[in-house]
Parts: C-alpha cells; structure tokens; sequence
C-alpha cells in the first residue's frame, strides 16, 4: 500500500475517474471533485471512506481553494494533484466567438492554475508533493479545428515548464501528461462546437466520435509516474506519440536553422 493521497479534477468520468479507481484500487486515498457529485456515487459507494467526493467547477478560483483545503483538513494530506478537468473546443479559429475563446481558456488554464495555486502552500509545508497537468496530443501538435484548445493546451505547458523550476527546491514534482486520442467521450457529450463557417466546409475534418485507445490503460500508467523517485517533467500517452512529437521537433529546428541569417540580421550580427 502506497498510502498516498490523491486530488483529482474531473474525476466523473475519462482519465480522472480511471486515475481515481487505479488509485482507490491499490488503497490510496482520493478527493474527487466534478460539477455533479452525483456522478461520484458509484465510486462512494464502492471504496466508502477512501474516497471525499467534492463539488468543484474549476473556474472559481475560491472553490478551487475550499476543495483543496477541504481535502487536505479531511486526509491530513496531499501528495498528487492531478489537473484533469477539461474540455475540447471544436471549431476553426475564424468560428470562436469571444465567449467560446475565454470559456475555453478559462477551463483549461485558469482552471488548472486556481488548483494549482491552492496545493502549492500544503504541498511547500510538506516539502514534498507531485503536480500532474494533464495536457493533450494538442500541447505539442498544432491541430487545424482546434484553435482555441491548442492553445490553452500550449500555455498548460509552459505554465507548467515554469512552475517545475520554481518549486523544484521544495520538493515538488511537476508532471505534465501529453494524451494521444481516448475512447473517453472528449469528442462526444464532453465537446463543445462553434457556431460553422460555410467557408471552411470543404476543409472541415468529420466526426471524432469518442474512439481511440482503452483509457483503462492510463491507470497503471499513471501510477508508475506517481510512483516514480525522479518522475519525468512530460511523458506522452499512446503508442506512437514520441515518433510524431520527434517531427514536429526536428521541423521546427529546421525551420529555425534555415532563417537563422534573419535572427543574426535582426541582432545586428
């Protein structure tokens, strides 16, 4: 028994809930928060005591705090903060309106940053804790119909490479999950759409639909990062990732060293 203890955004169903039941499974402690507790049920009634179910919508930022305190005065601790909830906004960059734009980053970000702000205290007390954001396949890829997302997504990660420097003296870990695609319902009732263009029809993508690989195999592997003495700052998830996240590296270098004679003429060198 590991004896950890667990603070899980998102935890109602996908990645948080699987995270959530790898966790209460090997009798770790969880606190886990979702708009509708309800959704919690099931969990409750199955590991009792284990579990603090918690209302949370994300972007308040003072509930964000009450949660994680509230779990903390409940289990006497907080060793793993997973950054979970979410969701993807479908829409090219030209269909978001300011609302859809601001609500996404709002979730995303914001969300992720109010929860992280409110563990970084009890975490710096402890001189020890692990900060896991869970970011996206779209954190490193540029994904057309996907504008606003990758681009919260993109900021999760540097807020993220930022923040792992800052705390690093403290003891505190900072892991950020880069998912490929997951039969988790992110494409389906989770997703959100803008309002279409009619002149990006012949270039708009299909239906997502909700497949992908098993989410169920995101448990282990989660638990071998949070089991980890030196835990990795990113790791990606699915079969394939680092190939593809290798190219859209060795692109970018590639376009940087061929237009370096522009970055030593605008030096004045």
């Amino acid at each position: 028994m590991s004896g950890k203890t667990w603070f899980i955004t998102g935890a109602s169903r996908g990645f948080g809930r699987v995270f959530a039941t790898a966790a209460l499974d090997r009798g770790d402690r969880v606190a886990a928060t979702a708009r509708n507790p309800d959704a919690l049920a099931e969990l409750v009634d199955t590991y009792g005591d284990a579990i603090l179910p918690l209302t949370l919508d994300v972007t308040n930022r003072a509930a964000a705090f009450e949660s994680v305190h509230a779990a903390q005065r409940h289990f006497g601790a907080l060793d793993v903060v997973i950054n979970n909830a979410g969701y993807g906004l479908f829409g090219f960059v030209e269909e978001t309106s300011e609302k859809e734009a601001r609500e996404q980053i709002e979730t995303n970000l914001f969300g992720t940053m109010w929860v992280t702000q409110a563990a970084l205290p009890i975490m710096r007390e402890q001189r020890s804790g692990h900060i896991i954001q869970i970011s996206s396949f779209g954190g490193i890829v540029a994904v057309p119909h996907f504008g606003a997302y990758v681009a919260s997504k993109w900021a999760v990660e540097g807020l993220s490479d930022v923040l792992a420097q800052e705390v690093a003296g403290f003891g505190i870990h900072v892991t950020v999950v880069e998912p490929a695609g997951y039969a988790t319902d992110w494409g389906g009732q989770s997703a959100k759409h803008t309002t279409p263009n009619p002149a990006y029809d012949a270039v708009r993508p299909g239906s997502w639909g909700s497949g992908g690989y098993d989410p169920s195999h995101a448990g282990p592997a989660m638990l071998e990062i949070v089991d980890a003495k030196q835990p990795p700052r990113r790791v990606a998830f699915g079969s394939g990732v680092v190939n593809t996240f290798n190219r859209v590296y060795a692109d970018r270098i590639r376009h940087w060293e061929k237009w370096e004679h522009v970055s030593d003429m605008a030096s004045g060198t």
